[in-house]
């Protein structure tokens, strides 16, 4: 079935009563350790029809030639950076044409937030920053059975990350809740995250 008979079909049944819920996309993002993957999973988990796009899975697809992500970031890691962007952009926006809702999830620190917003199409479109406390991203990191910050300090890192990255969507200290209550307070302000 075409995107285009996809879509009709699922407007046809719509006026015929049955339930219709448009496809719609997040972007979840923040600092390593700040619970994007839970709770985006949790939110994709919430529609009749949700992906889950974890942006870096194209990183780790790199088996030989990978740039590593450190804080001094060379010519070819920011290539390799903008490249994971493009392709995870380019797969939430192939799910969202066939009608899936999208929750794509990565760090998209600085320009990076605003770059991935342009290259999605989706729409509506909202944008969550997950940006606990410093102590709290530290004591999340230290329970984590995978270590992502080797050689970054957190709180420089949360620092960073909040001062040049683009003011946009719904940011949100979830400091003191659990993945469920996050996802729920998405839903509930999704009117301020979104930016399209």
């Amino acid at each position: 079935m075409s995107f285009v008979a996809s879509r009709s079909a699922k407007v046809e049944s719509a006026a015929q009563g049955e339930r219709y819920e448009p496809a719609v996309g997040f972007v979840i993002t923040g600092v390593m350790a700040a619970g994007k993957s839970t709770v985006a999973e949790l939110l994709a988990q919430h529609f009749e029809r949700g992906v889950h796009v974890r942006g870096d899975v194209f990183r780790k697809m790199i088996v030989r030639g990978r740039d590593p992500i450190t804080p001094e970031l060379g010519d070819e890691a920011l290539r390799q950076l903008d490249l994971r962007q493009r392709i995870a952009a380019s797969v939430a926006n192939d799910y969202w044409r066939d009608d899936f809702t999208v929750v794509l999830q990565d760090i998209y620190a600085g320009d990076g937030l605003a770059n991935v917003v342009d290259r999605l199409e989706i729409s509506p479109l909202y944008v969550v920053v997950l940006a606990p406390r410093p102590d709290v991203v530290a004591q999340r990191e230290a329970q984590r059975e995978k270590s992502g910050y080797g050689e970054w300090d957190v709180e420089e890192l949360c620092a960073d990350f909040e001062e040049h990255t683009a003011r946009i969507g719904l940011w949100l200290d979830t400091s003191e809740m659990t993945p469920e209550q996050t996802v729920e307070e998405i839903l509930l302000r999704r009117h301020d995250a979104r930016v399209r």
